[in-house]
């Protein structure tokens, strides 16, 4: 209770109670947080009872970092117990993404000026120009931008989407320099992708049209995780069902059946496609588990899978079967 006879207080006493500046008490009654109650014949500010707790709270929000009108939508509605749904709650998360967000664009800053400490001093100009192009948090945009090129037009969204969630990596929050490594030279590679700036696919994908492309990278995918698994157990190439899922994701475009001709040709036309290896090289580095073992990615499962098919291939008698 404040000590004046109609239960009101002055700002001074307000402050002095909330342990806060007058000027503070002032910029909060003139931006609608802190109405006043009255105003005295010499029209000084008056405040009534709940104004103290009101302020307190006014305060705790603000040590949170929330922005004024934020402050007043919470105190507005009442949410300061923090309903779920509520304003408080919503507030509350939109500032843990925004700070989870600077802290990891703090890591990777630690993380970039460690490479370049690290690293020779020779190596160092061409080590600074190569992450002084990234922003930080990183950002995967041009990796899709690369990808998207790359697919069929007129695609469907669920597959495009698909196919992006991976082939796209995503970076880590807390990265090694390596992996700032990793991560700036994706971004180089695929802003000058091929020769003349032409993002080519490979032959054995151009007889699929928009909807029997998403058919063909759908089967791909399941056949990749298949092989990456086996990669994971330390298995060499094998034909298995990965290598059935693998063959018969394209015999299903080619709409033809799985047969030895039809992998003999499969094998010619897979080893003579463009190749961006070193996309997934850089991948399997910004992926790779701190014991050092690389983690698979589809590139790699690609080339597992060619590899135990050519095995295949090489074991099994001349094929008769007609093309």
């Amino acid at each position: 209770m404040f000590s004046s006879d109609d239960g009101l207080c002055g700002i001074g006493e307000l402050a002095e109670r909330a342990r806060v500046s007058v000027k503070t008490v002032r910029f909060y009654s003139d931006n609608g947080l802190l109405p006043e109650a009255s105003r005295s014949a010499g029209g000084h500010r008056r405040y009534g009872p709940d104004s103290l707790e009101r302020l307190r709270m006014i305060r705790s929000l603000r040590t949170l970092d929330l922005p004024v009108p934020t402050v007043r939508r919470i105190l507005d509605e009442g949410d300061t117990a923090g309903r779920a749904g509520g304003a408080l709650e919503d507030a509350v998360a939109g500032q843990l993404r925004v700070l989870g967000s600077q802290l990891t664009a703090m890591r990777w800053r630690e993380a970039a000026l460690r490479s370049v400490q690290e690293c020779p001093a020779a190596e160092r100009p061409g080590r600074l120009a190569l992450i002084g192009a990234l922003t930080t948090p990183p950002d995967t945009a041009p990796l899709a931008r690369f990808w998207r090129a790359w697919l069929p037009a007129r695609m469907p969204a669920r597959a495009v989407t698909a196919f992006l969630e991976a082939a796209v990596p995503q970076p880590p929050e807390d990265p090694e320099p390596v992996q700032v490594i990793a991560f700036a030279g994706l971004c180089a590679l695929v802003s000058r992708p091929c020769e003349g700036n032409e993002v080519t696919q490979p032959h054995a994908h151009e007889a699929a049209g928009a909807r029997e492309s998403a058919v063909l990278y759908a089967g791909l995918a399941e056949a990749y995780d298949l092989a990456g698994a086996e990669m994971r157990r330390g298995r060499e190439p094998y034909a298995g069902d990965a290598l059935d899922g693998f063959v018969d994701a394209y015999a299903s475009v080619h709409r033809t059946a799985d047969t030895g001709a039809f992998r003999s040709g499969l094998a010619l036309r897979l080893a003579a496609d463009p190749r961006i290896d070193r996309y997934w090289e850089l991948t399997s580095e910004l992926v790779g588990r701190p014991s050092g073992r690389s983690e698979p990615t589809p590139g790699s499962a690609h080339d597992w899978l060619l590899a135990a098919l050519n095995a295949q291939l090489a074991k099994a008698p001349p094929a008769r079967d007609a093309p």
